[in-house]
């Protein structure tokens, strides 16, 4: 299982949200010796699925966000199906419940020692109090993100996906142990694009993070390598 980064550069996750999988390889050959891990979301899967993602992991490992919200059986099924391509890491909804969470977990120790972190999402960056309100989901953002967290947590998730203003909270309510992968990082001076709940990356490792996740501020910079470089300054 991947340990915890050990170096500011290996904090950094850059999504390669791309469509292309020979672009997503060739970006992640350049970044791979100025970041820890990259990240393969569901448009880069999409396009390529398996093959798109060896072509990433071939130069660093991969956080397979694919976010996985099914019943258990078949929530255990495709974490199973995805073992052979070994992902480090590895995204399942926190509010598919408990028995979703646990069979997800145990169908991941089937790969032993070089199993994925199961990673459970809380409440996507994206949405804020009022879309959560709308949903009929009370007590905002962060109330529901320790909700979900606790859930996870003591169903068997190795960790959690939260925005950077739930980390210090759930750190206070849960200690060192769980993994926590930060999306919504915007170095000063980033547009904030569709992400509602956001910080810098300064912000959200001293919340208590262990990886950040920053997409279009490296990988569509004139220079992503600078960019990543100017992170890892940032977080040194």
């Amino acid at each position: 299982m991947l340990a915890r980064p050990a170096t500011p550069a290996a904090r950094i996750i850059p999504g390669l949200d791309l469509a292309d999988p020979a672009v997503a390889a060739a970006m992640a050959r350049l970044l791979a010796p100025h970041i820890g891990v990259l990240k393969v979301g569901l448009e880069l899967f999409g396009a390529g699925g398996p093959p798109a993602m060896r072509g990433v992991a071939e130069y660093a490992p991969v956080f397979l966000d694919l976010k996985l919200h099914d019943i258990p059986n078949t929530v255990a099924s495709a974490v199973k199906a995805l073992l052979p391509i070994r992902p480090a890491m590895l995204t399942i909804h926190a509010a598919g419940g408990p028995a979703m969470i646990t069979a997800a977990r145990e169908a991941a120790e089937r790969a032993g020692d070089a199993r994925p972190i199961i990673l459970a999402v809380t409440v996507l960056t994206s949405i804020d109090a009022a879309t959560l309100a709308g949903s009929g989901v009370s007590g905002g953002t962060v109330q529901q993100v320790l909700r979900l967290a606790r859930l996870a947590l003591d169903a068997g998730a190795d960790g959690l996906v939260c925005s950077p203003l739930e980390v210090a909270r759930i750190r206070d309510a849960h200690g060192a142990l769980p993994f926590l992968v930060v999306p919504g990082v915007r170095p000063h001076g980033s547009a904030a694009g569709d992400q509602s709940r956001i910080a810098t990356p300064a912000e959200a490792v001293a919340a208590g993070a262990d990886w950040i996740v920053v997409g279009r501020p490296i990988t569509r910079a004139a220079d992503p390598v600078a960019a990543a470089q100017a992170i890892a300054a940032e977080l040194a």
